[in-house]
């Protein structure tokens, strides 16, 4: 299935590899936390590991790790602003439910 980025979620993605100046692509990983148990990580790839999965659409490179992968085809990662709020959105088809908080999720 892969990795879908809206409109706004690849401008802003490229805005922020544009203003960095270097890297591969952003990283779309999760790690055990929250209520929930799994949170979702946003960061910055200079170097590709032997694991990693490159998945490109809307011309932003989503690199994400065999792991994380089972948790994440098939996400469509979004970017939103509201009010003084604004951030990165992701909508997950594994995703059973959510914590109250919003920052953790189980599948």
């Amino acid at each position: 299935m892969g990795i879908k980025v809206t409109d706004a979620a690849a401008s802003r993605a490229k805005a922020f590899m544009d203003g960095r100046g270097s890297g591969l692509g952003l990283r779309l990983g999760v790690k055990t936390t929250g209520c929930s148990g799994l949170a979702y990580v946003l960061e910055f790839v200079d170097e590709l590991n032997a694991d990693d999965e490159v998945f490109e659409d809307n011309g932003v490179k989503i690199i994400i790790d065999g792991k994380s992968l089972m948790y994440l085809d098939g996400t469509e990662l979004d970017f939103a602003k509201e009010g003084l709020n604004e951030g990165f959105q992701f909508n997950n088809p594994n995703a059973n439910g959510e914590c109250g908080c919003g920052e953790s999720f189980n599948v």
